[in-house]
């Protein structure tokens, strides 16, 4: 397969950070005497960016957003890979797309500083055209700011770019720049009616798609 830019969502895709993103959810509902929240329950509410993440695990009560987000990332970023870990077959798979000529970008709703932190820990930054994650674009997916803003970090043009991810909101960015998307099977989002180019059940089967 000639050369594509592969646009990989980071929760649910590359990483499974529920366990951390639940840790810090429970010491926000702490400080404000809250009790916790089971890991199904944060789990659920996992895609649509922080401040989402934050609303949606205090809508049992009348805590602000805004006095809420002034301490969620503090207790989110001392914590970051505690518990996170790399799905199966990431960690070889990454390289082996781009010793076989194709490009690899980030796009997460997750912010930008702990996006990179994350990749870096565990080994994989180096191989990333682009790291591209909340705050680092003006809207978050499924508005195309991050997928155009990959496109010029990588100078390929749409009809060889590919958005991954395990979420509507992966699918439905790409729909919305004109690129192709594939659903990864694995992770913990849904699909909601989109329907994908193509379908991996592993990440190693997508690295056979395209290797």
């Amino acid at each position: 397969m000639e050369s594509q830019l592969i646009i990989f969502d980071l929760d649910g895709t590359l990483i499974d950070a529920r366990g951390d993103l639940t840790a810090a959810v429970n010491r926000m509902r702490k400080h404000f005497g809250l009790g916790p929240l089971d890991f199904e329950t944060v789990s659920s509410y996992i895609g649509n960016g922080m401040a989402k993440l934050v609303e949606r695990s205090l809508q049992d009560s009348d805590i602000p957003l805004d006095d809420a987000m002034s301490i969620y990332p503090g207790f989110y970023y001392e914590d970051l890979t505690t518990h996170t870990v790399l799905y199966d077959g990431v960690k070889q798979g990454i390289p082996e797309l781009v010793q076989s000529g194709h490009r690899v970008a980030l796009l997460t709703n997750k912010p930008g500083g702990p996006s990179r932190a994350i990749l870096e820990h565990f080994g994989l930054s180096e191989f990333f055209t682009a790291i591209i994650g909340g705050g680092d674009v003006p809207n978050l997916k499924p508005e195309p700011d991050g997928i155009f803003r990959c496109l010029e970090c990588s100078g390929m043009e749409k009809a060889r770019v590919w958005m991954v991810g395990d979420h509507y909101t992966d699918l439905a960015v790409a729909e919305n720049a004109g690129v192709r998307s594939a659903l990864v099977e694995y992770g913990f989002g849904e699909a909601r009616g989109y329907k994908p180019d193509a379908q991996f059940a592993s990440f190693p089967e997508l690295v056979g798609y395209f290797v």
